[in-house]
């Protein structure tokens, strides 16, 4: 086990599945105390701080639904008040929903941009208020944000594109802090949510350069080298993660 990330605390938003679960054991196995929120499923939840634990690593999941202004706030808060600090943020915590642009309703909008894009904005805003020189903010993105290659996606594809102007804009705020903040653009990712052995799988897959689906573990690879010493001087950066679906 390394220690890159000793004595450093982190958060993770929706990091009880998928490519936060990933992120949240990744940062672990480098040496960070994760805690993690969830919406639902607090056994799940546990189940990964336990996971956590194991590795020698402090564990808290906290119950926040990325939609709601006041628990996203709170969540941040509450990782200072339970561990004295935070250092990084990862925002994973993401709403998704696909159909015609005639057919998605204002309940829709409001729910994807409301944790998309206000979830995100918020939980950056709570944690720069909190973090010292070395702090690294890290938000999960799409590489829907680039490329849409199929109908449906006008409404997920803007909260994620809304995601570039906000790391630019953080980067830019905070780099005289010492702060960094960088997007990460996953493309089709092998998740419960998105199997890769799904009704959609291969059509996903043919649309990326190597023809295949990536593993969470490979968004967690770019997130641990953001957040770690060897990411210092990467700021304000969209890296795709898409086995080449935005070539």
């Amino acid at each position: 086990m390394t220690e890159k990330l000793d004595g450093r605390v982190a958060l993770v938003t929706g990091g009880s599945r998928g490519i936060g679960e990933a992120v949240a054991l990744r940062l672990a196995e480098d040496g960070a105390d994760v805690a993690l929120t969830y919406r639902q499923d607090a056994e799940r939840a546990e189940a990964v701080a336990g996971k956590i634990e194991a590795m020698g690593r402090r564990a808290w999941a906290v119950r926040a639904d990325g939609g709601d202004p006041a628990q996203v706030r709170a969540a941040v808060d509450g990782v200072v008040a339970h561990f004295g600090r935070l250092d990084i943020l990862v925002n994973n915590a993401g709403a998704g929903v696909l159909g015609p642009i005639g057919a998605l309703s204002l309940a829709d909008v409001d729910l994807v941009l409301g944790v998309n894009v206000r979830g995100s904005f918020l939980a950056a805003q709570a944690a720069a208020g909190h973090m010292g020189r070395g702090g690294r903010i890290v938000t999960i993105g799409s590489c829907m944000a680039e490329r849409v290659a199929f109908p449906g996606g006008s409404l997920y594809a803007t909260s994620k594109a809304a995601l570039f102007g906000l790391t630019k804009a953080l980067a830019r705020e905070l780099g005289p802090r010492g702060i960094t903040a960088n997007l990460v653009n996953p493309g089709p990712t092998d998740t419960e949510m998105n199997p890769a052995d799904g009704p959609a799988g291969s059509a996903q897959a043919e649309l990326t350069a190597l023809g295949a689906f990536g593993q969470p573990s490979d968004i967690a690879a770019t997130v641990a080298h953001l957040v770690g010493a060897d990411g210092r001087y990467i700021t304000g950066a969209a890296i795709a993660v898409d086995g080449g679906f935005a070539a």
